[in-house]
């Protein structure tokens, strides 16, 4: 009777040790999650003051801000551990465990790549670009040519749609096509084949180095992207006459990379915050540059003299002619069609749906805004 009596003591004994213990571990969990916090260097392939590095933060932020404390991204402006033009081949390495650019910026690798950046003017905005990726086997495309093509060991995600980019800065006007031949122009990606089809001397150079070479006669004309960038960059100092809309580059977003191996060795639910945050990314985006591209172009033109001149529509559809003729020499490469294909057979549905659902936007402005009297 004795041991029995004392049997529910030993057993409460037992029982509130092991609470306690489940308790002690409950309380330790947040510091050793902090101690295992995997912190990853990400740099970006834009000068720090650049609007594009702002954008790069954005993502950042709101990886960090999500991953409570498990993950982090230290973000570097271009040139802190490498040089823009090299980011692909630094994340594949390892030597940088991320990064924020542009497609178009390894084409040289394998020009396809510039079809998930810079591509024909087949899409009605980059917005379209996007849903193609995302939606229309764009994604499926791009892994392979990451894996099967090229064998680069990184993974990546578009985001980020931009408008329309201008002709450029020149000294003096651009008024006729021929005016291009012979001309010392900077762009990148297939936008370099089409302005060498139209007689250009092309170069291209990372958004930190077009200003001074702008400045010292090296090129006489050059497009970055736009008006903020533009802006803060220096263009206005070294140039007055800034030629908006163009087809060299109707459409492009920002590709995010990461190392295969570090992405790969990831826990499932913040892989899913580096895909999700750069859909997040990339909606704020769209936001924030309606008010700063807008107001930049007006500082410009209203504060720093800066001429803003349309491109004429004989440049325009010489553009139009000679991408005609750069994609049906390119689409000699298998791989290079085949991702035209898939954006052509995109474009005709999903551009056509919008041309013809959409009422015009230029109507119902120039109603509002640009009556007379």
């Amino acid at each position: 009777m004795k041991k029995d009596s004392q049997a529910p003591g030993r057993r409460s004994f037992i029982a509130t040790a092991a609470a306690a213990g489940t308790a002690t571990a409950v309380l330790a969990a947040p510091n050793v999650s902090r101690a295992q916090t995997v912190s990853l260097r990400f740099q970006s392939t834009w000068p720090q003051r650049d609007i594009f590095h702002e954008f790069a933060q954005d993502y950042v932020s709101r990886v960090n801000a999500t991953a409570g404390g498990r993950l982090r991204l230290e973000l570097l402006a271009a040139g802190a551990v490498v040089g823009a033009f090299q980011l692909i081949d630094a994340v594949s390495a390892g030597t940088l465990d991320g990064g924020h650019g542009v497609c178009a910026y390894w084409f040289g690798k394998n020009k396809a790549f510039s079809l998930f950046g810079t591509t024909p003017p087949w899409f009605g905005d980059a917005n379209q670009l996007l849903g193609w990726f995302y939606h229309g086997g764009g994604e499926a495309l791009y892994r392979e040519l990451l894996y099967d093509v090229l064998r680069v060991n990184v993974v990546g995600f578009l985001s980020g749609p931009m408008p329309t980019q201008p002709l450029g800065w020149f000294k003096n006007p651009i008024e006729r096509a021929d005016q291009l031949r012979g001309l010392k122009y900077r762009t990148v990606g297939l936008a370099a084949d089409l302005f060498a089809e139209l007689g250009a001397a092309v170069t291209s150079l990372p958004g930190g180095e077009i200003v001074p070479a702008l400045e010292r006669g090296v090129i006489d004309g050059a497009e970055f992207n736009n008006p903020s960038s533009d802006r803060v960059l220096g263009f206005p100092d070294v140039a007055k006459v800034y030629m908006i809309q163009s087809y060299h580059q109707r459409v492009e977003c920002f590709e995010i990379l990461f190392n295969k191996g570090k992405f790969d060795a990831l826990p499932e639910e913040q892989r899913a915050i580096l895909r999700v945050a750069a859909e997040a990314a990339s909606a704020e985006m769209s936001w924030k540059l309606q008010d700063r591209y807008s107001r930049d172009l007006l500082e410009m033109a209203q504060r720093q003299q800066v001429q803003v001149r349309q491109t004429p529509r004989p440049v325009l559809d010489a553009q139009l002619q000679a991408w005609d003729r750069v994609v049906q020499r390119l689409e000699s490469d298998a791989f290079f069609k085949k991702v035209c294909d898939s954006q052509r057979e995109w474009c005709r549905r999903v551009t056509s749906f919008f041309l013809r659902y959409e009422a015009s936007p230029v109507v119902s402005y120039n109603h509002f805004f640009a009556r007379q009297g």
